[in-house]
């Protein structure tokens, strides 16, 4: 398991938040770059998953899972009125904060 957070945003999430990401040196994938993107949700959280990366997404059917009791590497949700900023800035944060043990199963809301 990677101590370090890595990142895999479904096709929900904007390029522009992964170039942000990596611009500031956070190891991040798009559900477009690994031809995931046409991909079921439950699909989507079993790559990221076996790839141990946290999940993030705009998309409310992860809560339904994470709340079904799937098993997952990390689920960040973010509310799609936040801006591009504003989930950069979120998922920095969760980067710094927390590790890739401490997301494992864990939801957490921006």
């Amino acid at each position: 398991m990677f101590n370090e957070l890595r990142f895999y945003l479904d096709e929900h999430v904007a390029n522009a938040i992964a170039y942000g990401l990596r611009a500031r040196g956070i190891d991040v994938v798009t559900a477009v770059e690994v031809n995931m993107a046409p991909a079921s949700d439950e699909k989507h959280l079993i790559w990221a998953t076996a790839h141990e990366r946290v999940l993030v997404t705009l998309d409310s059917d992860f809560v339904r899972l994470h709340e079904d009791g799937a098993q997952h590497s990390g689920i960040v949700f973010c509310p799609r009125q936040r801006s591009i900023g504003e989930i950069i800035r979120g998922l920095v944060l969760v980067h710094e904060v927390l590790t890739a043990d401490e997301m494992q199963n864990h939801l957490e809301f921006l």
